[in-house]
């Protein structure tokens, strides 16, 4: 994701207090907790009620992420949650996001500022949760934490030093920043999630007191909870003594309920998570939850006194390549593009008939009026020609970073890149005949090219094309694609890349040079270099490679771009990567915010793996593909 620049907003700050915090023994810490041990905390509880500064309370809040919405929109996003009838925004914290490389500071300007975040939900007078992580799952690549951490083979989530080092380092780093904010010092944070979902992934109890520990000691002081799904299994391994125990949940908030009062007796019922729609995958239907069912479960939980967060309250966009994945029996799920998942608020913050159920559900008059415009202006429909500019590989080699020369294929880990493509060229003779080319494991896609012309397209994890030889060397390459980190699950951290070797017939091919492209890191200078590469091939062919388009505008406004006729690939405007698009859906239509346009002349650059289409159109609404109904259930 290109970097936007700060926009000079002073975080708010106060005195600092000592941690006064401490964790309490308990023969059985999945069971009982007693009641909040934070002194001094905003929110406290007894006898099944929540409480702020001693007046009952309600946390009604609705989940937005800063790193899934331009930063010039946080203020619109935010007050469109307050006009949904929410008291509270919460958010991860992708580690990735801000530490991409290790061996560099993590960052917290621009989009990544996430005092200034913090700041606009305080102005706007609701409060904050932050989740810290350091895992985050969110559908986001890699859970939250970065490929060089990952990389290493430490064990995730664990007491692991090799695994808590680094945290802290981290956590030294970000819990300072929030600390300052929290409510008791004059900011709006009210909460911070230790760990996250951690019964879904183990039982380390070591690791997640160790985890507790590392807030309170960096000064955090306010209220602490966990947040696991609600079955005996998840909260066995992911509840802690003396902090509060939340549920994740999508549906049948009343055994929820039940659970969670047998287990924990005296505490209120909290959903930390509540799924009012789902996230999709490439190449499956588009997930959407009815308005009734929706706002149906929403009553349930709110029944006898229980708080909420709304899961997306607005989902916003996975820019860039921070889109995660699931893996389900060996084949990958990638997630799209689009985080919309049909949230009250959609992704380009129009708010749609579940927000106007839900804010009655809430309890808000319909005759209050609204703060915000119902829906965002858009430009207006148009199709723009596409201009072929280079060919696939000479375009990849002109922005290709870090060439190694190896016996096998250099992982993605071993060139240091944590998204985009590598290009691997070999030279192996092939005798006179057909003969069947074999990738044997790839994470995840790979496009097959024998002297510059594409002969197939590999999906992992392994797959076969087929080559004609003559007796001579041939130039092999392989666009090896990685379609996003898994971020949930025990195969988080998974390498990526040409893992395996590649076979012709039953004989490896050995001797690689292996390209690192960090299509993440391309900016205008960059984007240029590729476009002003060679097109060899005709140009009337349909053929993969770098196009562009000429945008004029005379205001920005929101935008939805579609590329009819194109396969798969990237799309950039103005030098910043919106993200991927596939033709096998359901996403058809990349959202662009209007604060990613100028006034003028706008430059859309376009890369596509297999085949490029003739135009590029502006529609005034989102297409995310045929709808399935879909509700999580335990």
């Amino acid at each position: 994701m290109t970097d936007l620049p700060s926009t000079g907003v002073a975080p708010v700050r106060s005195t600092l207090l000592e941690p006064t915090g401490s964790m309490i023994p308990d023969a059985d810490p999945t069971r009982t907790s007693g009641t909040t041990i934070q002194s001094g905390a905003t929110l406290t509880w007894a006898d099944r009620r929540l409480y702020r500064e001693g007046a009952p309370h309600r946390i009604l809040s609705g989940a937005l992420h800063y790193f899934r919405v331009h930063p010039d929109l946080w203020r619109d996003r935010v007050r469109r949650l307050a006009d949904l009838g929410l008291n509270t925004v919460d958010t991860y914290v992708p580690w990735n996001f801000h530490q991409p490389h290790e061996q560099r500071a993590p960052r917290f300007d621009g989009w990544r500022d996430l005092e200034r975040f913090l700041t606009v939900v305080g102005e706007e007078g609701l409060d904050a949760i932050v989740r810290p992580g350091p895992y985050i799952c969110a559908e986001w690549s890699n859970g939250g934490l970065p490929s060089w951490l990952t990389a290493r083979g430490v064990a995730l989530r664990s007491s692991d030093p090799g695994f808590t080092g680094p945290v802290g380092s981290w956590f030294d780093e970000l819990v300072p920043r929030v600390r300052d904010l929290q409510a008791n010092r004059g900011g709006p944070v009210v909460a911070l999630q230790v760990e996250n979902e951690f019964g879904s992934y183990g039982d380390d109890h070591a690791y997640l007191l160790w985890n507790r520990e590392a807030l309170v000691s960096r000064g955090i002081d306010e209220l602490l909870f966990t947040a696991d799904g609600p079955t005996d299994l998840m909260l066995d391994g992911g509840s802690v003594p003396g902090t509060l125990a939340a549920v994740t949940m999508g549906s049948r908030p009343a055994a929820a309920r039940r659970l969670q009062a047998d287990r924990r007796p005296e505490e209120p019922f909290v959903v930390a998570e509540y799924w009012n729609g789902w996230f999709d995958h490439w190449g499956e239907p588009h997930h959407v939850r009815s308005v009734a069912s929706a706002t149906s479960t929403l009553s349930g939980i709110l029944d006898d006194h229980g708080s909420v967060s709304v899961y997306m309250a607005h989902g916003g966009t996975n820019f860039g390549l921070w889109a995660g994945a699931n893996e389900l029996d060996g084949v990958l799920q990638p997630t799209v593009t689009s985080y919309d998942s049909d949230a009250p608020i959609a992704e380009d913050g129009t708010l749609t008939p579940k927000f106007h159920a839900m804010r009655a559900e809430l309890g808000v008059d319909g005759s209050v009026p609204l703060r915000v415009a119902a829906q965002p202006s858009h430009l207006p429909p148009r199709t723009i020609a596409l201009q072929r500019r280079a060919d696939l590989l000479p375009g990849l080699r002109a922005v290709g970073e870090r060439s190694v020369f190896r016996p096998l294929p250099a992982a993605y880990e071993d060139l240091g890149l944590d998204a985009g493509l590598v290009v691997h060229v070999a030279f192996p003779r092939i005798p006179a005949g057909v003969h069947e080319l074999t990738l044997t494991e790839v994470r995840d896609r790979a496009v097959v090219l024998v002297d510059g012309a594409p002969v197939g397209v590999v999906d992992g994890p392994s797959g076969s094309v087929t080559v004609t030889g003559t007796g001579d060397a041939i130039r092999l390459e392989v666009v090896v694609e990685s379609l996003g980190r898994v971020n949930y699950g025990p195969l988080l951290g998974g390498r990526k890349g040409l893992l395996g070797p590649v076979l012709v017939d039953r004989r490896m091919v050995q001797g690689w040079e292996s390209v690192a492209v960090p299509l993440q890191d391309l900016g205008p200078d960059q984007l240029d270099a590729a476009t002003s590469a060679p097109v060899t091939r005709a140009t009337t062919a349909p053929a993969s490679g770098f196009a562009t388009a000429t945008l004029d505008v005379d205001e920005p406004a929101d935008t939805f771009l579609a590329l009819p006729g194109s396969t798969k690939g990237f799309v950039w405007v103005n030098g910043f990567l919106l993200g991927r698009y596939w033709e096998i859906g359901p996403q058809v239509t990349l959202y662009c915010p209007a604060p990613l346009l100028r006034p003028g002349t706008n430059t859309v650059t376009v890369l596509d793996l297999e085949r490029l289409g003739t135009v590029l159109e502006l529609r005034d609404g989102p297409e995310l593909g045929p709808a399935e109904e879909y509700v999580e259930e335990f």
